[in-house]
């Protein structure tokens, strides 16, 4: 995802390469991300200082370890733009008591070839100056809407694991194809392309997906045979559910995290305190 944003930002001219600094726990990953002449560093405090936007990459697991890290670097003149699930702005915020201007975002991965969907939620003191920067960031590497944190989880069901929703249908589409005899490269090619053209429509003509559905559906025709079969399969109430079942899987994963928060401090209180009680012993 840093990559996609790299690339996007560089095709937009949102930023030039030398504006760049990147940071990568792997060397092999730092001397391939040189291809795009951008600067790469292995401390993550001093990429901070050197910064004025950073862009936090990274996965939930390590979150917490990378804030630590930046912590004395990251003041209020920064702009500290995360995309890892889960990580609440709330949170952010407090591991970064410099206090810098905080968005929180979640990406999907078709921002890898620049057709991208995030929803952003701005933190406290961040500023419409800092959510029109980011939107910016992010439209170049697809579509960017501003939406309040509490839809993250609902954000990240529906365009954050879309994207495997989709691929499923190309594939089956495409093996359907087979099926009717279309050779396998030629049916995955028409069914991805039909799935590109099909969410096109929906974008730029701004219509209801029932209405263009309609256009397609002649009566007593091919369409509504199949639409017939799709209906008895409840393909739209599986989709339906496969977003929910998503969004509480997110939900579940942002409250293990703030629950293991929980018993990480609970433990160092009992630390404390029997470190304590020993001292008065002695």
């Amino acid at each position: 995802m840093a990559e996609a944003l790299i690339k996007g930002m560089l095709s937009a001219g949102v930023a030039e390469s030398r504006q760049m600094v990147v940071t990568d726990a792997s060397q092999a990953r730092l001397d391939y991300l040189k291809k795009y002449n951008v600067n790469p560093l292995k401390s993550n405090q001093e990429a901070v200082q050197q910064a004025d936007i950073v862009l936090l990459c990274v996965k939930p697991q390590v979150m917490d370890a990378v804030l630590a890290e930046i912590a004395a670097a990251a003041g209020p003149g920064k702009l500290v733009i995360s995309i890892a699930a889960g990580i609440t702005i709330e949170r952010m915020e407090k591991a970064l008591p410099a206090r810098p201007r905080v968005i929180r975002v979640m990406p999907n991965t078709p921002a890898l070839v620049l057709s991208g969907a995030a929803g952003l939620a701005k933190g406290s003191s961040a500023t419409d100056q800092d959510m029109a920067l980011a939107l910016e960031i992010f439209s170049a590497v697809g579509r960017a809407v501003v939406v309040e944190e509490k839809l993250m989880d609902a954000v990240t069901g529906l365009s954050g694991s879309g994207p495997a929703f989709v691929f499923t249908v190309i594939e089956a589409l495409s093996d359907a194809g087979v099926k009717v005899g279309i050779p396998r490269p030629l049916a995955l090619e028409l069914a991805a392309q039909t799935v590109f053209g099909s969410a096109k429509m929906v974008l730029e003509t701004k219509e209801h997906p029932a209405k263009l559905r309609d256009m397609v559906t002649s009566p007593g025709g091919t369409t509504i045979a199949g639409m017939h079969e799709l209906e008895k399969g409840k393909l739209r109430a599986v989709l339906m559910s496969a977003v929910e079942a998503a969004t509480r899987r997110s939900r579940e994963l942002g409250g293990r995290i703030v629950h293991a928060e929980k018993v990480q401090e609970t433990r160092k209180k009992i630390v404390r305190k029997a470190a304590k009680k020993g001292m008065k012993k002695r």
